[in-house]
């Protein structure tokens, strides 16, 4: 059985039946039959299919968002994920036409020369809880709209997610056999992937998980898309907007109890700033309101799970152990238990703590102060990972020389934990490999086909 625990309570919320592998390999067939008239359906007839269904998920946000706070803990007061999904595919069906269209050489009495954009075939999207909408679409439109059929595995802790996506593009018109939900165990995934059963994997989820997925496709040829972990960094220089900075790094930082992909996990202030920073970073983090999601006071939920927090409290106790100084008081928090987990700040951190190098994915963030550039870049570097780093400076030439200078896929000046649709979502290091969303999106579901015609 595939089951949720909510952390909410510890009970049941969902569970359903994991498919065996025959009957999987039955489904994806099908898959496979439908996705040659998906890909011959004019374009402008799947981007407009898409986008109703992305409409239909709309529809249904006011049943969507207490289903999230029961599924994975984020509270209702924040109401769901529907304004990045529906600009997400937006802007991918928006740029579709001229992204999917054939590179063109040469048009001549002699010779037409061009290369092609086709569907890579059955598009696996094994997506996360963490923001489950949102991470799903970033495959699942452009796919679509590419001409792939899709299957679509969702996290077990976010097992209505995927069924509502489905009944969504198939109210829209969706074929079911071209955006297809399927509930499967670790193992039937892994045998599918190394039978060569898709054309292209997208997995969003731990480091673990994509070598495990890697492993699995190894000799298959199988295109992959692989988002892992982070430990995303921010670095506030000395003519930083210090209020700006505060406010956005800390939200980075602890918004979804921490529970972000490129989520802030370590900040690094100038030396003249790093007092005042810490202060007001206090400040706004003893206001948060720790409790049940479903309150519409709660501004920070229950991790998803109880084994994700104790993780969180295991590494601020031995940097704790190590010299760390918590800054955070636990009276602020009473409620601290189980999954639901109290934010924290700390100060007197170092790179020899694992807060400091190892994925947390929970509300905690060290903070340490820098001398000057050179510092923050080498301590930023610092790290198995690269997904994101935000810089807080009024110098846009400063923040481009910076950025050349750090190991990460994606550079932010005066901002962070945000999703651009426009520009690659890519990682570096053990945060994996591959590209999502922009026109690099589409190239990676899709494969190039050459044509030289020559005219007799």
């Amino acid at each position: 059985m595939i089951r949720c625990i909510s952390p909410i309570d510890g009970s049941v919320y969902a569970e359903r039946e994991a498919m065996s592998h025959d009957d999987a390999l039955i489904a994806i067939a099908r898959s496979q039959a439908a996705q040659t008239a998906w890909a011959m359906t004019p374009i402008e007839t799947r981007v407009d299919l898409v986008m109703k269904g992305v409409a239909n998920l709309g529809e249904m946000n006011d049943e969507i968002v207490p289903a999230l706070a029961w599924q994975m803990g984020r509270p209702i007061r924040y109401g769901g994920e529907f304004g990045g999904v529906n600009e997400r595919a937006s802007y991918m069906a928006n740029i579709a036409p001229e992204a999917l269209s054939p590179i063109e050489i040469e048009n001549s009495d002699a010779f037409q020369r061009m290369i092609k954009r086709v569907p890579q075939g059955v598009v696996l999207v094994i997506a996360p809880w963490n923001y489950p909408y949102m991470t799903a679409i970033n495959t699942v439109a452009p796919a679509l709209i590419a001409g792939n059929s899709v299957v679509l595995k969702h996290a077990s802790q976010t097992p209505l997610v995927g069924e509502d996506m489905a009944r969504a593009f198939h109210q829209a018109g969706v074929p079911e056999d071209v955006f297809r939900n399927v509930f499967l165990d670790h193992q039937t995934t892994s045998d599918l992937i190394a039978i060569g059963t898709f054309g292209f994997v997208n997995f969003t989820g731990s480091v673990g998980g994509g070598r495990a997925i890697e492993q699995a496709a190894a000799g298959t040829f199988t295109g992959l898309g692989l988002e892992l972990g982070g430990k995303d960094p921010g670095y506030v220089m000395d003519d930083a907007d210090l209020d700006a900075a505060v406010a956005t790094l800390i939200d980075g930082a602890m918004f979804n109890s921490g529970q972000c992909c490129c989520g802030i996990e370590r900040i690094y202030v100038a030396e003249v700033l790093f007092d005042a920073f810490v202060e007001k970073a206090v400040e706004i983090v003893n206001n948060y309101v720790l409790g049940n999601p479903l309150d519409s006071e709660t501004t920070l939920g229950p991790m998803a799970q109880p084994r994700f927090a104790d993780l969180v409290r295991e590494q601020t106790k031995d940097a704790i152990s190590a010299g760390a100084r918590a800054c955070i008081d636990p009276a602020h928090f009473p409620n601290d238990g189980g999954a639901y987990l109290m934010p924290q700040i700390l100060v007197n951190v170092t790179h020899q703590m694992d807060v400091m190098r190892e994925e947390s994915f929970g509300p905690v963030v060290g903070i340490m102060p820098v001398k000057n550039d050179d510092e923050a870049v080498e301590l930023m570097n610092d790290s198995n990972y690269g997904l994101t780093a935000s810089l807080w400076t009024e110098d846009r030439a400063r923040a481009e020389a910076i950025g050349d200078r750090i190991e990460t896929g994606t550079v932010f000046e005066n901002r962070a934990d945000y999703l651009d649709p426009a520009l690659c979502w890519t990682g570096f290091k053990d945060t994996g490999k591959g590209g999502g969303l922009s026109v690099i999106g589409y190239h990676n579901l899709t494969r190039p086909k050459s044509y030289h015609l020559k005219k007799v």
